[in-house]
């Protein structure tokens, strides 16, 4: 905060403060994340003189209290003898340990905002960083002596926020920066070195489990823990997404009702928020000799060919189709059928546990029985990419154009919805599709065409044969008659007789007319958005790859300098990927120097990106939760907005201001 380096400073803030609890206006030097922090305390009806804490339900079962407390612990002697305190808290701000003494040891188990008003551990959180309050600058009477460093505990495979580290001590605005920051910043480094220790165990444990289960040629096995998803080569072939989806979906399912059941157990056994302080053991699951039973795992079936068996010290029984011989189950983590969507087979589940919690699944697939396995390829789409929004939206859309309905691909000019399209088609097996592009030529023949003979015989000269594809570009410059023709066919749909897939892209601009929003409307469900490059920036080192056009015999391939790929990952590409592939092909055919592409290079509105205003406390968390809400939902803004209770016209006038 900005009265941190100045002692002086602490006492005019002090006056501010008694005059916002009596209802006065603030003056005009408070600085304005003090006075916002103090009228979100107001607004979420805080007492500044709180002296008895909520009593809310202790966190149980919480891995970051595992891994910290070993941490914790060699901790607690020094701070005994000391006057500074330690407090971990978990994502939700509520306290997993505290140690140590303060001038005011009172203690709450909840830091939240809406508990306790403005403190460093909900202002770390909020902004994923190192941060302190002191004295006056929180909202209650009992912390106007008290200065506090908070730092955030990040995951090390994700980068999500855990939990914080907070060290408090007396005042002392004039030393910058607290005396405890090093401490912890020490203490978070060590908790997250044990969290990335044991994240490297669970992930060994869960590939010991899929190494097993894929031992035998040929099995169709997938393991899954939230982050990771191994397939086996005939699992990948088998799987169309749905199913993969559904499988995601059990894994999910199965450990939030195994870490529920834990943690009531752990609520039942006595003294339970004392050895949460203290660091006492807790009670576990039972579990069998090669892992813990998930609390909540049935018993294990019997498969088509006998009991199934559940020990995943050796591999789970093969599905249907084997003749080994019956063996009866033993004892370890159950195993349960699950039939998977789009007729893809039968799932044998096995729950896979480490140190007393689900830490995931081996699913071995059975294909339907009487069917042969139908390859399911996914679509190549040269113009590449891992990260999520663009994962999820390829994925979707192969999933939606494994049938015959109708596709919309929506997204901004320049996104690779033409492509794609294509892409999916040559996933299918499907001839190379009719192009109409509305903006260019009439689509009435090709739409009329596309519906098969009408009743009065009309059809146009440029319509698709029968079992060709129709893709549709530009419905946004449709003519009113062509989109009312449209609408009426998909009215009627499905047909009586087969019509050849159709699949339509759309770029937003203006607002829709009536007629068009109504065929918007009812594509909807069938609908893709692509992101904007500037929504994955992280996939623009794999399209440079793509992209990049193959040298003359003898000439160097086109490289890039880090500098140079920085700048190309910073900019907003209003044209997305075919403004970067205009980009990559102007370079390589006038470019006469030798060596990796240079920042000086690259054209000036890529070079010079115009500096970005500085974000407050406020605005830095908005953006976080904005950027989070786009990643859990694959990038659809759409749903985004509806998830933040926001319009979507505010989503995307927040998303320009914080150059997203």
């Amino acid at each position: 905060m900005t009265t941190a380096n100045d002692p002086h400073a602490l006492t005019p803030l002090r006056r501010a403060r008694e005059r916002f609890l009596t209802g006065l206006p603030l003056p005009d030097d408070v600085p304005a994340d003090v006075a916002a922090a103090w009228r979100r305390a107001r607004f979420f009806g805080v007492p500044h003189d709180l002296t008895e804490p909520a009593d809310p339900a202790p966190p149980a079962g919480s891995a970051l209290l595992t891994a910290a407390r070993p941490v914790l612990e060699r901790l607690a002697p020094p701070l005994s003898t000391g006057q500074s305190a330690v407090v971990l808290t978990d994502e939700r701000l509520r306290v997993l340990w505290s140690g140590g003494n303060t001038p005011h040891d009172e203690r709450y188990p909840d830091l939240s905002e809406q508990r306790v008003g403005h403190n460093s551990a909900a202002l770390a959180l909020r902004s994923r960083s190192r941060a302190e309050v002191h004295g006056p600058e929180h909202f209650l009477d009992l912390w106007q002596d008290v200065s506090a460093v908070s730092v955030p505990v990040l995951a090390p495979e994700n980068g999500r926020v855990l939990g914080t580290v907070t060290v408090t001590s007396g005042l002392c605005a004039e030393r910058s920066p607290h005396p405890g920051a090093a401490l912890a910043e020490a203490t978070v480094a060590a908790v997250e070195a044990e969290l990335l220790t044991r994240s490297r165990t669970a992930e060994r444990v869960l590939l010991d489990a899929y190494q097993r289960a894929a031992a035998r040629p040929g099995a169709a096995v997938v393991a899954l823990d939230g982050r990771n998803r191994l397939l086996t080569e005939a699992a990948a072939g088998l799987l169309p997404p749905s199913a993969l989806e559904a499988l995601e979906a059990l894994e999910a399912r199965e450990a939030r009702e195994a870490r529920e059941a834990r943690e009531a157990l752990e609520r039942s056994a006595p003294s339970n928020w004392p050895e949460a302080q203290t660091g006492q053991d807790k009670p576990h699951p039972p579990h069998g000799p090669h892992g813990s039973l998930g609390p909540t795992a049935p018993h294990a079936p019997h498969g088509p060919n006998g009991p199934y068996r559940s020990d995943l010290s050796e591999r789970p029984d093969p599905p249907a189709g084997s003749h080994e011989p019956d063996r009866a189950a033993e004892p370890g983590p159950a195993t349960h059928p699950l039939e998977l969507p789009d007729a893809a087979g039968t799932a044998w589940i096995t729950q896979v546990c480490h140190d007393g919690a689900v830490i995931g699944v081996v699913a071995v697939i059975e294909p339907p029985v009487g069917l042969p396995a139908r390859p399911v390829r996914p679509p190549r789409v040269a113009l590449a990419g891992h990260s999520v929004p663009w994962r999820h939206a390829t994925s979707r859309a192969a999933e939606l154009a494994s049938t015959h309905e109708p596709l919309l691909l929506t997204g901004e000019r320049g996104t690779g919805k033409t492509f794609l399209a294509r892409e999916l088609l040559a996933a299918r097996g499907e001839p190379a599709p009719l192009v109409v592009d509305a903006a260019q030529r009439p689509a009435a023949d090709a739409i009329h065409g596309w519906a098969g003979p009408s009743a009065d015989g009309r059809s146009g000269t440029a319509a698709p044969a029968p079992d060709r594809p129709l893709l549709l570009r530009h419905a946004e410059q449709l003519a009113p008659a062509e989109v009312a023709a449209l609408n009426s066919l998909l009215d009627a749909y499905p047909h009586p007789h087969p019509r050849p897939p159709l699949l339509v892209t759309y770029t937003p601009g203006t607002p829709p007319g009536p007629c068009l929003q109504r065929l918007l409307d009812s594509l909807a469900a069938r609908s893709v958005a692509l992101p904007a490059l500037r929504e994955r920036p992280d996939d623009i080192r794999e399209l440079l790859a793509e992209l990049t056009p193959r040298p003359a015999p003898g000439e160097p391939p086109l490289t890039w300098s880090l500098d140079a790929l920085h700048a190309l990952e910073r900019h907003a590409w209003p044209g997305n990927v075919a403004e970067l592939a205009q980009l990559v092909r102007a370079l390589a055919e006038r470019r006469r120097a030798t060596g990796p592409v240079r920042r000086a290079e690259l054209p000036d509105h890529v070079r010079e990106r115009p500096p970005a205003r500085s974000l407050s406390p406020m605005e830095h968390a908005e953006r976080t939760a904005i950027l989070e809400a786009l990643h859990s939902h694959g990038g659809n803004k759409a749903r985004t907005a509806a998830a933040l209770g926001i319009a979507r016209a505010t989503l995307y006038r927040k998303l320009r201001a914080y150059r997203v």
